[in-house]
């Protein structure tokens, strides 16, 4: 299973820094680095989740705080459960979610269909596994920059020139990391329900 010292490990390969002996960049700066892709892969790419929610007797707003990453909120299907499913219209404010519905909610359920930022920790991954290759050249490609910010005001054994090769490889793959998202994003979008009825 990919976990973050798997996604690490590519990291390295990209910037050619596997000498545990001589790391140029500590795993603590990757780590940083990987989390600033991996919120770029989730805006392109987020999990699509569902969570059934109980509404509140007399009250049309429902509370979202219990939905962990909430990117947005796609679709919400009120009362949950029914066929044909019941797509309701609503309103987002923060974490709170109005059902824009007639009469009021009397305690039933309704199902939020919604995008959510992925996580990756010590353990396990939920970054699709066809974007694992494409997270880990964004983070080179921020910790390149990054570098090369900090080697301009330094003595550089690469040259003068050094700072600017930095600059012009860890662009070349972001910009590849950013059409990478792009196509991939296309691909995933989240398809709203061609028929709905309203509560």
């Amino acid at each position: 299973m990919t976990n973050l010292a798997a996604i690490r490990d590519l990291v390295r390969k990209d910037l050619h820094d596997t000498d545990a002996s001589a790391y140029r960049w500590d795993d603590a700066q990757l780590d940083r680095h990987i989390e600033h892709a991996l919120s770029d892969v989730s805006l392109h790419a987020p999990r699509q989740l569902g969570a059934t929610i109980a509404t509140t007797p007399g009250s049309r707003d429902v509370s979202l705080a219990g939905l962990d990453g909430l990117i947005d909120v796609e679709r919400v299907e009120y009362p949950a459960g029914g066929y044909p499913p019941c797509t309701v219209p609503f309103r987002r404010w923060g974490e709170t979610l109005s059902l824009l519905v007639d009469r009021e909610p009397t305690g039933d359920d309704c199902t939020v269909f919604y995008t959510a930022r992925h996580t990756l920790d010590a353990t396990s991954s939920t970054a699709p596994p066809e974007l694992e290759s494409t997270l880990a050249m964004g983070a080179a490609a921020f910790a390149v920059l990054e570098r090369a910010a900090f080697t301009v005001e330094q003595l550089n054994t690469g040259g003068e020139s050094a700072p600017a090769q930095l600059v012009a490889w860890a662009k070349a793959r972001e910009v590849a990391f950013r059409q990478l998202l792009l196509a991939h994003g296309r691909v995933r979008r989240p398809r709203r329900a061609g028929v709905s009825r309203l509560a």
